[in-house]
């Protein structure tokens, strides 16, 4: 066909007719701005948009998954400026790529096969006891039970066979860090904004419904940038950091990537450092020292070693930098008698008693924020929890933490056993244990916060968890490249 005689857009709108559908158009939707209001229109400029979305996920289902892992970024730090349920559209983003999947292959058979592994077996037993919490007889609320059990299991169990079947080339692992490295740079960004300029007024006024209690300490402001809150923004900053600083120090060639990873990287910690966010301070402490474990130096892990001790002895047994307050709010976590620890270590011991006759929990949903939305006169809703861990046994009981702690021990283990002593390819087992590291990192440090099921760094996990499991196959896609 002669190029000349294509008609675009510009082109149609010649036409009367079409322009003139247009300007109706224009004009209703601005008479409905005027009398309704400024979120209809938004609505109305979305349901294109929408439209759009739903044909390339359902004609390349993995741009659905890709949809997914950007909303869970800013789908919470949005809800500041556009009052919104939108953390539900990662719900529905998940289905629609399913459904995706199942509609591309409408004709033949979707092969499943890939996620066939014990990783997805444990998602599932995970969520079997998330789903029994629903006849827990002591759960104050069933529509805290459906808000709760997203982050804790569903996430999970929908991420982690997605994972398996959208990422099975090397490659879109690849991009996937890319991705991940780029929107952890703007976060940290976005952050120092908040430092250097202060919050815009949409974030003013969340501080100012609630938000300030937690995040303006001693006339400081704890930097939370797009995320939902300070700890959440320190800890994912905090996996960035350890994460591409690894790949960073492990990557020999493409120096315009390895800068990039670098810059990543830290940045990250700068994000972790001016978060505010004492508990966070594990994901690099676990972190590089299970990377120097499983890197098999000695002379990198006697090196770690010496750097790690000089650290713990500049905060613990010193006073330099004091006049800062990051380094400051850090110290106070290596204090003993810190009157924040004391008050959590006061919450558990209640917890314990109350606990002592309730195996399986107080029900999913009735701690917490939902605890205090849906059933706010109980014990739980009223007893803060902190911890993710602490979390989990209040509302699943000693009989769930269990449960909880052997899933993610044995997906510790066992990724770390391939990055150890199966992964031939330097450059991926560099990869592969800066993952397992940072997963190490957030696995620990989710004991002072509620991190893990927390967006974006629970599906971060759930997707870090998949890649772990499938290291062995691309380290041999990888040796047939170079074969």
């Amino acid at each position: 066909m002669n190029p000349f005689d294509v008609k675009y857009g510009a082109d149609k709108l010649k036409q009367p007719i079409n322009f003139i559908g247009l300007l109706i158009v224009a004009l209703i939707l601005a008479y409905l701005i005027a009398t309704k209001g400024i979120l209809f229109g938004l609505i109305a400029i979305a349901l294109p948009v929408a439209a759009v979305v739903l044909n390339r996920v359902f004609n390349i289902p993995f741009l659905g998954f890709i949809f997914v892992f950007i909303m869970n970024f800013f789908a919470l730090g949005i809800t500041r400026y556009l009052p919104a349920p939108l953390g539900l559209t990662i719900d529905g983003l998940l289905v629609l790529t399913y459904l995706g999947l199942i509609f591309k292959n409408f004709y033949k058979k979707v092969d499943w096969s890939p996620a066939k592994s014990d990783l997805t077996l444990l998602a599932v037993i995970w969520y079997g006891y998330v789903l029994f919490q629903l006849v827990n007889p002591e759960a104050a609320s069933r529509t805290a039970w459906f808000y709760a059990m997203r982050g804790v299991g569903l996430y999970m169990l929908l991420t982690i066979p997605l994972t398996f079947i959208l990422f099975q080339d090397v490659k879109k692992f690849d991009k996937f860090l890319k991705l991940w490295a780029l929107f952890s740079i703007i976060g940290s960004l976005k952050g120092m904004m908040q430092l250097f300029w202060g919050v815009d007024p949409w974030e003013q006024a969340w501080l100012d419904s609630g938000g300030a209690v937690t995040h303006i300490l001693f006339g400081k402001l704890r930097i939370f940038s797009f995320y939902s809150d300070a700890g959440q923004f320190g800890a994912a900053q905090g996996h960035a950091g350890v994460v591409f600083l690894i790949i960073a120090l492990n990557m020999k060639s493409n120096k315009k990537l390895r800068n990039f990873y670098y810059l990543a990287g830290f940045l990250g910690l700068y994000g972790l450092l001016i978060s505010g966010t004492r508990g966070a301070i594990a994901v690099p402490a676990a972190g590089f020292f299970l990377y120097l474990i499983l890197s098999k130096n000695i002379k990198l892990v006697l090196l770690g070693i010496l750097a790690g001790v000089s650290v713990f002895v500049f905060l613990k047994y010193t006073t330099i930098l004091q006049s800062n307050y990051q380094i400051r709010r850090i110290r106070t976590a290596l204090d003993p008698n810190n009157p924040s620890l004391q008050t959590r270590l006061n919450n558990q011991a209640k917890l314990k008693v109350y606990l002592a006759t309730r195996p399986i929990g107080g029900g999913l949903g009735s701690a917490g924020n939902w605890g205090k939305r849906f059933s706010p006169n109980t014990f739980l809703a009223n007893t803060a929890t902190d911890s993710w861990y602490v979390a989990i046994w209040a509302e699943m009981g000693i009989v769930g933490l269990i449960l909880h702690l052997t899933i993610l021990l044995y997906i510790l283990l066992k990724s770390s056993y391939y990055v150890f002593s199966k992964i031939k390819n330097e450059l991926l087992r560099a990869k592969m244990n800066a993952l397992v590291s940072g997963y190490f990192g957030i696995m620990l440090a989710s004991y002072g916060n509620g991190i893990l099921g927390q967006m974006p760094t629970g599906i971060i996990i759930y997707m870090s968890m998949a890649f772990l499991f499938m290291s062995v196959k691309y380290d041999k896609q990888l040796q047939n490249e170079v074969n």
